[in-house]
């Protein structure tokens, strides 16, 4: 086929539609670090248990990362822009709920309904993208925009949850998504024209729906209990047992049915697949970098929650900028995997100096520095991953296309958050036992030193994550650079100069 062969004219309104669908990313990346923020004084004002306050962070992460294939799907189904706007209007009512909660319960319950919803929104937002922005160097400029968002957004919520929960109150930090929902519901109504004949209207596949979902929700609780409970708790090892169980039966029926819920060729091609794996570590190191660093800057150096957030302003540059200016301009020029490979060594040089921290670490002569350089690796590898791994796909599997890069970070950033706090609990612990001398004389300098070299030690952990993220996107991602014209989903041949298109690799695993 030729590459002129699925050439569609672009949709004037496009680059509108962008705004729209970024200020939709930019709530759902904000709710998930604006709500850590209100966490204690949510739980003080509705008398919720030190065992139980987990589950405002649990309901909705077992919802969201359970229910992803399935918001993929649908997408597909009904339409993407009728996904999007449902999935906001969802979101919003969930939570002006949980702003309005009562009690534990009525909290839980909305933070769930808001994870059920952001699984129709996050897929939409991302397919919406993959089948509106068809030639290259425009689809660059828009992931750029949209992987700086995605980066960036966990930061700004630190900020912004500072600020609501020290000058206004923790209800606020639910209320806020509403006047995000409302605009963008109502800018994409009227804006996003989503292209003809790109639906799948394949029936919905039960079987598939409901292994992926309690095979997911079994690994997110999985690794969630293992925070708690630790690792070799009976609940925790069945729940990995079941989530294995569970998912391989997933597979093996998406192999065998007529119309899958994930069809196998979207991750059995080795890019998409590297894309998929690559980005689930890194983000395994980021959620573990953001807990840190937030008890780090809080507890040791006693800053407040405002000045916390400030202090992830230059991680938030570095990604705005890894993105837009380094991402979005070479991803025309050269393959994903040059730009992926050095990016997340880059993040690993600047987790590397994370690992001196001490009580009395400089923040402008270590940790900014490491921000930036943290910040500007993971968004120039951000980029062209989120590009990637909808790129090539028929415009029928987008949704779920879309839905896998969002399973493979809310997974990731699930693993991270228990296995890097579980290994930083360890070697406090250990630390302390060591040193119960000083103890004796000075407890609560004991229990800074043992919580920085608990934390120093996880970041170690997260340094050689980020170095296999980088081996594997460069082993496996072997995709060349996008040529400069039109793409969407059509085969093409290779570039003039010899360069192979993203559109043509083999389907192959690995």
């Amino acid at each position: 086929m030729s590459k002129t062969a699925d050439i569609r004219l672009p949709d004037p309104s496009r680059w509108k539609a962008l705004a729209f669908i970024a200020l939709a990313q930019l709530m759902v990346v904000l709710d998930a670090t604006i709500v850590n923020i209100a966490l204690p004084h949510a739980q003080t004002a509705l008398g919720i248990s030190d065992a139980n306050k987990q589950w405002v962070i649990t309901a909705y992460a077992l919802a969201f990362g359970g229910l992803l294939l399935f918001g993929g799907r649908i997408a597909d189904l009904w339409g993407r822009k009728r996904t999007f706007v449902v999935g906001l209007i969802g979101f919003a009512l969930a939570s002006a709920l949980g702003g309005a909660a009562q009690n534990q319960g009525m909290l839980f319950g909305s933070r769930a309904l808001q994870g059920v919803f952001g699984a129709l929104l996050a897929p939409a937002a991302l397919s919406l993208l993959a089948v509106m922005f068809t030639d290259a160097k425009e689809r660059a400029k828009a992931f750029g925009i949209y992987g700086a968002i995605a980066g960036g957004g966990g930061a700004v919520g630190l900020i912004l949850g500072g600020f609501l929960t020290q000058v206004l109150n923790w209800r606020w930090t639910f209320f806020v998504n509403i006047p995000f929902a409302v605009i963008a519901a109502a800018g994409a109504y009227f804006v996003i024209r989503e292209p003809a004949g790109s639906r799948n209207r394949s029936p919905l596949d039960v079987p598939g729906v409901v292994l992926s979902a309690l095979g997911l929700v079994s690994l997110v609780y999985g690794f969630t209990r293992a925070e708690s409970a630790g690792w070799s708790d009976a609940l925790t090892i069945g729940m990995f047992v079941a989530s294995g169980v569970l998912l391989l039966s997933f597979v093996l029926t998406e192999s065998r049915v007529k119309s899958p819920l994930l069809p196998l060729r979207v991750v059995l091609d080795r890019n998409r697949g590297g894309v998929y794996l690559s980005l689930g570590l890194a983000i395994i190191a980021m959620f573990g970098l953001f807990l840190f660093l937030t008890y780090y800057l809080q507890v040791v150096k006693g800053y407040s929650p405002i000045r916390t957030g400030f202090a992830f302003l230059p991680m938030i540059a570095g990604m705005i900028t890894g993105s837009t200016q380094i991402g979005a301009r070479l991803m025309t020029r050269v393959p994903a995997r040059k730009l992926m490979g050095p990016g997340f060594l880059t993040a690993a040089v600047g987790m590397l100096l994370l690992t001196q921290l001490e009580i009395g670490t400089s923040y402008v002569g270590l940790i900014l520095p490491a921000q930036l350089l943290l910040g500007l690796g993971m968004g120039t590898a951000f980029m062209p991953a989120m590009s990637l791994a909808t790129h090539g796909v028929e415009p029928r599997d987008s949704g779920v296309a879309s839905a896998m890069v969002n399973t493979s970070q809310q997974v990731g950033g699930a693993i991270g958050t228990a296995l890097l706090n579980t290994i930083a609990a360890s070697a406090a612990t250990a630390y302390a036992s060591s040193h119960a001398a000083l103890g004796a004389r000075n407890p609560e300098l004991l229990k800074l030193q043992s919580m920085v070299h608990g934390f120093t030690g996880a970041i170690w952990w997260a340094v050689g994550i980020l170095v296999v993220a980088s081996v594997i996107a460069v082993t496996f991602i072997n995709a060349g650079r996008p040529s400069a014209g039109p793409a969407t989903g059509a085969s093409g041949s290779g570039d003039a100069d010899g360069v192979e298109d993203e559109f043509k690799v083999p389907v192959v695993a690995h």
